[in-house]
């Protein structure tokens, strides 16, 4: 086989980026847009040894999973990976992908993770979701600004003002966006030059409150505001922007509108948000409600317990809010609180989890390195009235250590009854999961966003004396081959 030679091939599985999976003459190949039943004509476009990459040239026998996609352009932009595909199929195959991690990654055995493993918690609707979107700005061919996603592995703008996944009230905000960039000839940053002024918008809705908030993140050392110097921007919020005003005017009258900021990112690189935001209307944060859900019975109903957050560009907040309530309702349950426990919460964010938790326990500890996390969390426990929960700034592979060494060994804050994990993608470092074992609470909960490095976690932490007892995915991203998985060990005699 050689590079554009085409040839047949059935697709069997999925990857980690949402392409097609199959075989041919013994070697594998990602095929994007290949779906799972398909028969395909494929074109090779780059091999290696023992795997490649190939473009579809043509479905030949559609997968009895196919279906049409809602959005138009699904299979080119890179934010729907698997929109073709029918979403209990997804649901199947995310299940599978957490099942096949554990059991190659983690060494458990089929039967013992068919065992304590749930069926995967599902959205109803799955369209419309988000309540985050970060959109880039570019310009197109005529000069004109777009706005949209990037294209699969690329940095290429797909144009689109209307998300499927994003919240409806979108594209009327990326319009008012778009239209006051024209009017005022304001330049889209490019990433070649490093000139230009707009480089992203991100648009955060809370879902309960229907409050909306808007943050442009601007490139200002690249474009030049009329005698503006430095100082005089940050003295005035109002000369970020040329003709700012029109730009609020535009914005304000949208519905639920309550904070438009600017964030400031002139660096030449592939993080979207810089260090400084600034509001130039409204308030700096918006808040909305999670309220606690009975997993164990049908349709979820509320308990009646709901806690308000307050939330700014800058804040990790989850962004599916309905299966953000069912992924904290089970992380509760796991957690078995019966009010006289000391919780640490570890990636705690902006404090939901830990919220919740200091609800039913006695003292909770969280730990985030972002510090505007942390001020947010403080924050959001006075507006609930939470006097139980402490916050610290940091790595929890390097705070949970330290007050290891330098706690006395009598402290509850040294012998925790249940640590909770929700880390990054990378999941949690060597030197956070030795403290975890040293600490030896009873109860883990692992909330993870990738199953691949939970599941090589979770054999760190069995092999240091705990088990297993419940592990559930949730799909937080429909449409998207990512899905979270919440997982409750216990500490035991007997290891695996």
């Amino acid at each position: 086989m050689k590079k554009n030679d085409e040839f047949e091939i059935d697709i069997t599985d999925i990857g980690n980026e949402g392409e097609g999976i199959g075989k041919h003459e013994g070697m594998t190949l990602f095929v994007k847009g290949g779906l799972p039943g398909d028969r395909i004509l494929a074109g090779a476009t780059k091999l290696k040894k023992t795997y490649g990459y190939a473009r579809l040239v043509k479905v030949l026998t559609p997968s009895p999973f196919r279906v049409t996609p809602l959005c138009p352009i699904s299979e080119k932009c890179g934010g729907c990976q698997i929109q073709s595909l029918s979403y209990e199929k997804q649901l199947e195959l995310k299940e599978r992908k957490i099942t096949e991690n554990l059991i190659r990654i983690g060494g458990f055995s089929p039967e013992f993770v068919k065992e304590h493993m749930d069926p995967i918690v599902g959205m109803e609707i799955p369209f419309h979701y988000r309540n985050k979107a970060q959109y880039p700005i570019g310009t197109d061919k005529n000069g004109q600004p777009i706005a949209g996603f990037y294209a699969g592995r690329t940095h290429s703008i797909i144009p689109n003002t209307r998300c499927y996944l994003g919240a409806e009230e979108n594209e009327e905000i990326l319009n008012a966006v778009l239209s006051y960039m024209k009017e005022n000839n304001i330049p889209a940053y490019d990433e070649t030059t490093g000139k230009g002024l707009i480089r992203h918008v991100l648009i955060r809705k809370g879902f309960t409150t229907g409050e909306l908030m808007v943050c442009l993140v601007i490139n200002h050392k690249g474009y030049n505001v009329k005698s503006n110097t430095d100082v005089e921007i940050r003295k005035s919020k109002q000369k970020w922007l040329p003709d700012q005003k029109k730009l609020i005017e535009g914005l304000e009258k949208i519905g639920g509108m309550k904070s438009i900021s600017v964030n400031i990112n002139t660096e030449n690189t592939n993080v979207i948000l810089g260090k400084d935001t600034y509001t130039i209307w409204g308030e700096p944060a918006i808040s909305d409600i999670i309220h606690v859900r009975d997993m164990q019975r049908d349709g979820y109903p509320f308990t009646g317990d709901a806690l308000t957050f307050n939330i700014s560009p800058l804040s990790f907040y989850q962004v599916n809010p309905l299966q953000t309530e069912k992924l904290y309702s089970l992380a509760l349950e796991y957690a078995g609180l019966m009010g006289k426990e000391s919780v640490w919460d570890l990636y705690c964010g902006i404090g939901t989890i830990s919220l919740f938790m200091a609800r039913k326990a006695k003292q909770v500890y969280g730990v985030e390195i972002v510090p505007q996390a942390i001020d947010d969390a403080r924050e959001n426990a006075k507006r609930n009235g939470i006097t139980n929960a402490e916050f610290f700034v940091g790595k929890a592979e390097e705070v949970l250590p330290e007050f290891y060494e330098k706690t006395n060994s009598a402290s509850d804050m040294l012998h925790p009854d249940v640590i909770v994990v929700d880390p990054p993608r990378k999941g949690c470092d060597e030197a956070c999961l030795s403290t975890m074992l040293k600490m030896q609470p009873d109860r883990i909960v692992y909330v993870s966003c990738d199953s691949a490095t939970l599941a090589r976690d979770l054999k760190t932490l069995c092999e240091g004396g705990y088990q297993i007892k419940k592990i559930r995915g949730v799909d937080q991203f429909g449409h998207t081959v990512h899905v979270e998985t919440v997982c409750l060990l216990s500490k035991l005699s007997v290891r695996l």
